[in-house]
């Protein structure tokens, strides 16, 4: 969102419009997804075998399995910063664009990719803060990334003082910077934090367990069901901004930022995913059936209690949001058509991310891949139907990408619902008796 409002706070010029700033953002920020997306495993699945452990009591264990997922992320790291350049060339032979955007997209994700390293490693220590029941340190990781990356992106593009600023590019370094510095501070948490009562015996015949063996091909089993959730994902969220781009630079602007209004709800309920994910995972762990289903009554009367006060919040604040990720009057303009949008989103989506968080604490992951393998299938399906029916327009184009959007929302919450009594009983060891 920050990457966004800067872009959508540059001043056009007869050569590129603030609508081509947003767009090249849109666009660079897609083939990101089109990466990091598929790594998502090393959050999902570090998180909830995380959480079992520590439900167990079982220290070296949750060392082991920390050490698994950082030193998997960082070799993929290493992996797309030498693939980067045949990657973006394949990517754009996908996503088409005005030659704006693309040159923009290319300039912003030639730098970007730069933060691998880090963005990756994140994922890892997010997953393992969950998992040790630690919140607040995953928090304080995302607040130090944010307030980095608003802080130097704005600086770096804008300027401040004497100096100019890079322009455009200064986001993407700004991002750069932003990550790394998470990552720094996600080290020092952990080693300060947990040197002593996590990692204090863990000896280098551990690291070596951790790398090899059952433990291992259990992690990639897991993470192999995950790898199919997030193809999904990205072939769903992929096909969001491609095919508004085809549509034209101010489609797609507008597709972008009501995209990233709609996500922060999601961002907000992520808050209580994870703490579902959290305590299913550790009361599992724990045999604590009982305590698990309470968790999971608790976290949905959470979730469902924001639900409410987003669409309070979209219904009295959306023109508001959109001045803050936009001055351009076009593109504000523009996006109003759409508000009306924001108001379904926290009732179709709550569920959904809820029980995401939910199954992944319980390591439940084939039911996760079943259920957006639905999803996927269910946007397209709903995307070409409308498509067929209405012959859409750059006007009406978003409408139907929207629709389609909230039919994959519709499908994961009752897939995932159809699901539950199946993986609650499994983990119920009276009833398992």
């Amino acid at each position: 969102m920050v990457d966004i409002a800067v872009a959508g706070h540059l001043h056009g010029n007869s050569l590129l419009s603030v609508a081509a700033f947003i767009g090249g953002i849109s666009v660079g920020s897609v083939l990101f997804d089109l990466l990091y997306w598929n790594f998502a495993f090393l959050r999902l699945s570090t998180g909830g075998l995380v959480a079992q452990a520590f439900g167990r009591g079982d220290m070296k264990e949750c060392a082991k399995v920390f050490t698994r997922s950082v030193t998997l992320a960082l070799v993929l790291s290493v992996i797309l910063l030498l693939l980067q350049w045949p990657f973006q060339k394949f990517a754009f032979l996908i996503v088409k664009s005005s030659e704006e955007v693309h040159n923009l997209a290319l300039e912003y994700f030639l730098i970007r990719i730069w933060a691998a390293p880090a963005t990756l490693s994140l994922m890892s220590f997010r997953g393992w803060f969950i998992g040790m029941q630690d919140s607040v340190s995953s928090m304080l990781t995302d607040l130090v990334v944010n307030i980095v990356n608003i802080v130097s992106s704005i600086i770096l593009t804008l300027g401040i003082g004497p100096f100019k600023g890079f322009g455009f590019v200064g986001i993407a370094y700004g991002t750069v910077i932003a990550q790394f510095s998470g990552m720094m501070f996600a080290i020092l948490v952990t080693v300060f934090k947990y040197g002593n009562r996590v990692f204090s015996e863990f000896e280098m015949k551990d690291f070596k367990e951790a790398i090899q063996g059952t433990e291992l091909r259990r992690f990639m089993t897991m993470n192999g069901d995950l790898f199919i959730r997030s193809l999904c994902f990205i072939a769903i969220y992929f096909g969001f901004t491609t095919i508004a781009a085809r549509y034209g630079d101010l489609t797609l602007s507008a597709s972008t930022i009501l995209m990233k209004i709609l996500m922060l709800f999601s961002y907000i309920t992520d808050g209580f995913a994870y703490a579902g994910e959290a305590l299913t995972g550790r009361f599992i762990g724990a045999k604590e059936p009982v305590l698990m289903k309470r968790s999971v009554k608790y976290v949905f009367v959470w979730s469902m209690a924001i639900a409410l006060a987003f669409i309070l919040i979209y219904l009295f604040g959306g023109r508001w949001m959109l001045t803050v990720m936009s001055s351009d009057r076009t593109v504000v303009a523009e996006c109003e058509k759409y508000l009306f949008w924001l108001l379904l989103m926290p009732g179709l989506g709550c569920a959904a991310f809820t029980w995401d968080g939910i199954y992944q604490g319980a390591t439940a992951t084939k039911e996760i891949r079943n259920a957006m393998l639905t999803a996927f299938f269910s946007f397209y399906a709903v995307y070409f139907i409308g498509v067929a029916i209405f012959r859409p327009d750059a006007e009406t184009a978003l409408h139907v990408l929207l629709t389609a959007y909230f039919a994959h929302l519709i499908a994961r919450t009752v897939m995932l619902s159809l699901s539950w009594g199946k993986i609650k009983n499994a983990a119920d060891p009276v009833l398992n008796n």
